[in-house]
């Protein structure tokens, strides 16, 4: 009889990759294909408690990280999917943050720390992420040490600095070890401010023309010679010297013609992409990230599939790869022409202190021009990745060329100044030219003008002007501070200004940074009993020694032990001789509708509110009524702005929610078919293409700026 063999199929095993997002992982399973599964960890899956310091202050500073709340069961799928498994890769991002959530999940899948199962890439193409998974490394424990050093002092600077403010001003305070700083940046700018002492002082111009009334153009009064500019610091002598300016014949006795060279921008970092959104978008840093993080993670073209659009965004290196220098450089040539691209490519030189391991802020591939994917992208999508394309193509481009002239011209008692510029070739402009956080005066043109020609005065004008205090930090030009001055890193510009604002330390007044009383009040005490904390350099030097940790040059326990000893004695110091500190609320002309107090204005998450200053007898609190220029759709009332919890502005009748309750704006427009309410409304939460709606349910009417047509 013969045997029968049964033969088992057995179901190959699929390669795992674990990510942090689904768009990620989305974009990744795209280049990848069946024979891996690629799965999302949603973040950290362990971290210190919240309940807790978590660290072992007589243990050398043992950290003690637990499970997540509400991650248990993510990390029992996590658990199987690895047992059925064949290899493992731990895709997270390539930085500290990213290498210490690999180390936790190798951790809690019991990889062993000598597999070579770490994966990293600069930007989610094909090409990359192939490479990245025929060249596994171990995991990189100093970055893993770097990772946590910094979350270790944080929270030790965090935890115990924070309940001594709540038992001494007041609950629900934080002090940071970077907020802090932060902080006082603001309030020392703010006392600038008030210690400002304007001076007066008077600007003249000068309208000229040449001997027949033509060719007008503008010079300024200077001074009785060319070498020494004279002050106009009065109302008096401005009036002389302008008397003597009508009454004068000129002639122009010098004029210098030259060519000056403008040169691009370095494509971005973290650092100017925040500044330059913030310029040119009007985004928060926050915002900048979170959109710069979907455009990395992966975007779905309706050409077909998920792909990352740019290069890692969290980086302060200005390296750019030569294949993306070389794509660069041929789209260029093809779309503007081979005067565009420069004779050598362009490079730019990193600060000393950049981190190189990521190239700078750039597309991913020439392919993905902007506005060819436009609808594929959500509005601010397609802001902040113009944005950065752009920037990436001047960068590359040749240098413009502006022709200058300077021109002395001189009048019987003074000499004035003409000057004016001309782009001749513009380069790089044609595509992009730099935001500046402050407007700066424009050159106009001079026409044609040779030494000793005779000029006529058309027209003496003086002008009054007043020194002005330095400007309140913007959030574009606090970025830029604190990266000049070795505060934070990339990664923590974003979360630092969103905490020093949520927490009421400061407030904004259009793109202005100011401190709030709580600011001022926190900052001083800080400064009088934790020096060191708020200290510019002494946290820059902080930066670096935790930089050294990544390098290997020092144990990160060290660091730690070196800050602790002498700050838990200072600590010691001011529990003792820091006495109980009233903050006083603002009282505002409002009375509580239960009690009969006048309610005070606080400081919430999301901004002002009232309260009752009868508390906890009386817990009555409402929102600050803001009134807007419209009337109620249903009842002709008067429209206010509330705020939800979370932070999203919606409109209501001043009777109540009960007549009007809307997201969308009412205006003074009357709809042309009914003669309805016309609603403002907004595309994409609160952003995006107004659009004009009808309040009226049975009318069909929209209106955008461009084109009307019915619903």
């Amino acid at each position: 009889m013969a045997k029968t063999v049964e033969k088992t199929a057995k179901v190959k095993k699929k390669n795992l990759v674990i990510v942090e997002s689904p768009a990620k992982a989305k974009t990744i399973k795209k280049y990848l294909g069946t024979g891996y599964e690629v799965v999302a960890s949603m973040g950290h899956l362990r971290d210190l408690p919240k309940s807790q310091l978590g660290i072992d202050l007589s243990d050398n500073f043992e950290p003690k990280y637990i499970t997540i709340r509400g991650k248990g069961d993510l990390i029992s799928k996590l658990k199987k999917d690895a047992k059925n498994s064949a290899k493992i890769y731990l895709a997270t991002d390539p930085d500290r943050e990213g290498e210490a959530i690999s180390w936790h999940l190798a951790t809690l899948l019991d990889i062993d720390t000598e597999d070579e199962c770490r994966i990293t890439f600069n930007e989610i193409t094909k090409n990359a992420v192939k490479d990245a998974v025929k060249n596994p490394r171990k995991i990189d424990e100093k970055l893993v040490d770097a990772q946590q050093a910094r979350r270790v002092l944080d929270r030790i600077v965090g935890y115990q600095l924070s309940p001594l403010l709540w038992k001494k001003v007041k609950k629900g305070l934080s002090a940071g070890r970077v907020q802090s700083v932060a902080t006082k940046l603001i309030v020392d700018r703010e006392r600038e401010i008030n210690a400002f002492s304007e001076e007066e002082y008077w600007t003249i111009d000068v309208k000229l023309t040449d001997q027949k009334g033509k060719k007008p153009f503008v010079a300024k009064f200077y001074g009785k010679n060319a070498k020494t500019k004279m002050k106009l610091s009065d109302e008096n002598t401005a009036s002389e010297v302008t008397l003597k300016l009508k009454e004068s014949e000129y002639t122009v006795d010098k004029v210098v013609r030259s060519q000056k060279k403008r040169y691009s921008a370095p494509p971005f970092t973290t650092s100017t992409l925040q500044q330059e959104a913030a310029r040119k978008l009007n985004f928060t840093t926050k915002r900048t990230m979170a959109t710069a993080q979907q455009l990395y993670e992966g975007i779905t073209l309706k050409s077909g599939g998920s792909v990352g659009l740019i290069t890692y965004m969290r980086t302060d290196s200005l390296r750019i790869s030569l294949e993306a220098q070389s794509e660069c450089r041929k789209y260029i040539g093809e779309t503007f022409g081979e005067k565009y691209v420069p004779s050598k490519p362009k490079f730019y030189r990193s600060k000393k202190t950049a981190q190189d391991a990521h190239e700078a802020i750039r597309p991913t591939s020439m392919l993905y021009d902007p506005e060819k994917i436009k609808d594929s992208l959500k509005a601010d999508q397609y802001k902040l990745y113009k944005l950065i394309w752009n920037r990436f193509l001047a960068s590359q481009m040749t240098d413009a060329v502006v022709d200058t002239v300077q021109a002395d011209i001189k009048g019987r008692d003074f000499v004035l100044k003409a000057s004016g510029s001309d782009v001749k070739f513009d380069g790089f402009m044609a595509v992009y030219v730099e935001g500046k956080d402050f407007a700066e005066e424009k050159e106009g043109k001079i026409p044609p003008i040779q030494e000793g020609d005779v000029l006529l005065v058309k027209d003496v004008d003086p002008k009054q002007h007043f020194t002005q205090p330095p400007a309140r930090y913007t959030e574009a030009s606090l970025v830029k501070k604190m990266e000049e001055d070795g505060i934070g890193r990339p990664s923590t510009y974003a979360p630092t200004i969103t905490t020093i604002t949520s927490r009421g330390y400061v407030a904004r007044e259009g793109k202005a940074l100011y401190p709030t009383e709580l600011g001022n009040l926190v900052t001083g005490l800080m400064e009088e009993y934790f020096e060191d904390i708020v200290d510019v350099e002494f946290t820059a030097n902080m930066e670096e020694k935790l930089d050294g940790v990544e390098d290997g040059k020092t144990q990160w326990r060290e660091v730690i032990g070196e800050f602790y000893t002498p700050f838990s004695k200072t600590l010691e110091n001011a529990e003792t001789e820091i006495g109980k500190i009233e903050v006083k609320d603002e009282v505002s002309d409002v009375p509580c509708e239960k009690c009969g107090r006048m309610m005070v204005y606080k400081q919430g998450r999301f901004g002002k509110f009232l309260a009752c200053p009868g508390y906890p007898e009386c817990k009555n609190t409402k929102s600050i009524v803001e009134a807007i220029n419209a009337k109620c759709p249903k009842c002709g009332g008067s429209v206010q702005v509330k705020k939800s919890k979370k932070g999203a502005t919606y409109y209501t009748c001043e009777k109540g929610t009960d007549c009007l309750l809307s997201w969308d704006e009412p205006t003074l427009m009357s709809c042309p078919e009914c003669g309805g309410t016309l609603m403002k409304k907004r595309a994409f939460k609160g952003r995006g293409p107004i659009k004009y709606v009808c309040f009226n349910e049975n009318c069909d009417y929209i209106e955008t700026p461009s084109k009307t047509k019915k619903k």
